[in-house]
């Protein structure tokens, strides 16, 4: 039934999914396409059908009683293999604009995302998938609650495809609720992952003014402070640049850069291992070297920010929108597998990067600013269908 976030769903995949069981619900999220498809008979419609279906049939059953639900994960840190508990639980959040200043991003989005992402929302008139959002709470008093709720057996418990396990509890003590919403109630959010399906929340709101379900999305709130929250990098690979050599490149070095040439990728990945406050060091690897770029870093900035404007664009001379439209880029979670893409695939240079702070994400985002595409990666992702909202 569950799966990972539709963009996180590859066409492998997808198919693994469609064989494993008749109600997945990648059947629903991420539908196939068929050659005499028409306005009345597509993939949003289907899905549709397959919704009211299931439902009919007795495969899903709303709850008896309204709750919150404690969601815990337990996963390893890709390459460094750091065992970890994330904790959060799922509830409904108020769709709010983003000037009212509670609800903030953190990066840019793109039209073609959106517009499918609201497609199947009216067809189905459900949200599948959760809003990753982060809260501030230092004392971590919600997560005291949550810790609360954990002591019965979970009403799931499974373990994903990458290794990670995913538990849920229904907390459905009203006392218990009113205290979680009153402590919620003055915090910030800031989306970590799902920006796309958020803006989708707004416009279907805005598309139906007096449908008072639809001013609600459904959300899995995280403490932004909690010991459990890992944020990895997203490296930048770089193909089909006919203008590349890296000879030429590397004049681009000067004050205040500079690069020093390494010996091995397991020494670039240990030079990037061990983070530096007031410098920014940006691995930059080729099918016949290894470098390591760095310069001082100034207030606030960004790694992931220099490396698009300084390097990307300054350097390389590519527009915003060959980075928007991924014409020369694609984005690899961890080193190993970016250098594997330039040393065996047709892939020319890799930049990689050191993971993004939390608390300077939260300081650009909190203050107004975003930052570039794919600037986060939070691990592991949220499954979709742990929990469903249906308006």
């Amino acid at each position: 039934m569950l799966t990972q976030p539709y963009d996180k769903i590859s066409p492998s995949m997808q198919a693994r999914y469609l064989a494993a069981s008749p109600h997945n619900l990648v059947r629903i999220i991420l539908g196939q396409t068929h050659a005499d498809d028409n306005p009345t008979n597509n993939l949003y419609t289907r899905g549709a059908e397959y919704f009211q279906e299931w439902i009919r049939d007795g495969v899903l059953k709303q709850d008896a009683v309204p709750a919150f639900y404690a969601y815990f994960q337990d996963f390893r840190v890709p390459d460094s293999g750091e065992l970890l508990t994330r904790q959060g639980f799922i509830g409904l959040g108020q769709v709010e604009d983003y000037s009212a200043q509670v609800v903030y991003r953190h990066e840019q989005t793109l039209s073609g995302p959106k517009k499918d992402r609201l497609e199947v929302l009216r067809h189905t008139r459900a949200h599948f998938g959760q809003i990753f959002m982060l809260y501030p709470d230092q004392t971590s008093a919600v997560d005291d609650k949550l810790a609360q709720a954990t002591a019965d057996e979970p009403a799931l418990d499974l373990i994903d495809e990458y290794g990670a396990r995913h538990r849920l509890w229904a907390i459905t003590d009203p006392d218990r609720i009113e205290r979680i919403q009153k402590l919620m109630a003055p915090m910030k959010l800031l989306i970590a992952d799902g920006h796309h399906r958020y803006e989708t929340a707004l416009n279907y709101r805005d598309e139906h003014p007096d449908d008072r379900a639809a001013q609600n999305v459904m959300m899995t709130f995280v403490n932004m402070h909690s010991p459990g929250l890992k944020i990895l990098a997203t490296h930048r690979v770089l193909r089909n640049l006919s203008f590349f050599k890296e000879a030429d490149f590397l004049q681009h070095v000067r004050a205040p850069w500079a690069a020093e040439k390494t010996e091995s990728a397991a020494a670039l990945k240990e030079a990037l291992a061990t983070p530096k406050a007031q410098i920014i060091q940006i691995g930059l690897a080729t099918k016949r070297s290894f470098w390591l770029l760095h310069r001082p870093r100034r207030t606030d900035e960004m790694d992931v920010t220099v490396l698009h404007h300084e390097i990307l664009h300054g350097w390389l001379g590519l527009s915003e929108a060959d980075v928007r439209e991924e014409k020369h880029i694609h984005y690899v979670r961890g080193i190993d597998a970016a250098l594997k893409d330039v040393d065996q695939g047709d892939s020319q240079i890799a930049f990689l990067l050191e993971p993004t702070p939390i608390d300077a994400m939260a300081k650009i985002a909190f203050d107004g600013g975003v930052m570039p595409q794919k600037s986060t990666d939070f691990y592991p992702k949220l499954l979709t269908g742990a929990t469903i909202y249906t308006l």
